[in-house]
């Protein structure tokens, strides 16, 4: 079977999951079975390579558009580069023709036949950097809200499906989280997305603000920025409360790995906070006592729930 093939990552690949270590919660950690981290990396692995396609951050020297079948001339055209990777997704789960060519999905095979994981989430998160080469603005909470249903809530879809533990109820927590963190993500890194010419802060807001796109090109951040930046962390610790409940659902190791996945956004919003929402000279980083202080106290209320 194509599932039990040994896949050694290339440097390229190594690159990319390498950024694991960069990520506002933990990805695979240590107390988890090693079946779930080998399988949740793999998992990453997808999601950070779709990713730095989308963003053009590509590791050099071509080696991703050549596993894709493109002229690594082209590797900057975003576009192809993402059509010839949901070509080669989609052979992961057809795999008839040999299975997939790129290193990294490859090894999402034995997680895919092992878990009997869908294609949809996958596919989501490359419609969703497909649309971050052609919406550049979003005039609406609504619409930015669509746009998180593609770019984030995939990702726990996923980790339910992994462990075997989606249920309707599970799926809409998880949502409302991921929705959390992505937005989290994107207060963080107002100033570099807005250098890739994007802004993922509803134009409704920056208008009831009073906030120009010159505010945000600014070194620092003045009042109005500030309150919105403000604001719109409101919303996205809303979405954590609601979405919180999730951790105590669920039992033994996989509530500890949910609770660190929360506990990452609101520890986010904490140094978010702590920075005054100046989020202008760099993203705001949680701080690792702040981060396991918020994971101990999701823990605490799913123990007292339960």
């Amino acid at each position: 079977m194509t599932g039990t093939r040994q896949v050694h990552p290339d440097t390229a690949s190594r690159t990319t999951l390498g950024k694991a270590a960069d990520e506002n919660f933990p990805v695979a950690p240590f107390f988890l079975p090693r079946d779930w981290r080998d399988d949740l990396m793999r998992v990453y692995g997808f999601a950070r390579l779709v990713d730095d396609i989308g963003d053009g951050d590509l590791a050099p020297g071509g080696a991703d558009a050549r596993h894709l079948g493109v002229d690594p001339g082209r590797a900057d055209d975003r576009l192809a580069m993402l059509d010839a990777f949901e070509t080669d997704l989609l052979r992961v789960f057809d795999p008839a023709d040999g299975g997939p060519h790129h290193p990294l999905l490859r090894a999402l095979v034995p997680a895919v036949e092992r878990r009997g994981l869908p294609p949809e989430p996958f596919l989501g998160l490359v419609a969703a950097n497909r649309q971050d080469q052609v919406v550049r603005r979003y005039e609406t909470y609504d619409e930015l809200l669509a746009y998180c249903e593609l770019s984030a809530n995939p990702v726990g879809r996923l980790v339910l499906a992994l462990t075997g533990t989606a249920t309707p109820e599970r799926l809409r927590r998880s949502d409302e989280i991921c929705t959390a963190l992505q937005i989290v993500e994107h207060l963080q890194d107002v100033a570099e997305d807005l250098a890739r010419d994007r802004i993922y802060l509803p134009a409704e807001d920056m208008k009831r603000f009073h906030v120009t796109e010159d505010d945000l090109a600014r070194p620092t951040a003045g009042a109005s920025v500030r309150a919105l930046i403000a604001f719109e962390a409101d919303r996205a610790r809303a979405l954590l409360d609601a979405g919180a409940p999730l951790v105590g659902s669920v039992r033994g190791r996989l509530r500890v790995l949910l609770a660190g996945f929360t506990a990452g956004g609101y520890a986010a919003l904490d140094a978010i906070a702590a920075a005054g929402f100046d989020v202008l000279p760099g993203p705001p980083k949680a701080a690792r006592p702040s981060l396991m202080r918020r994971a101990g106290a999701l823990l605490l209320t799913a123990r007292r729930e339960g």
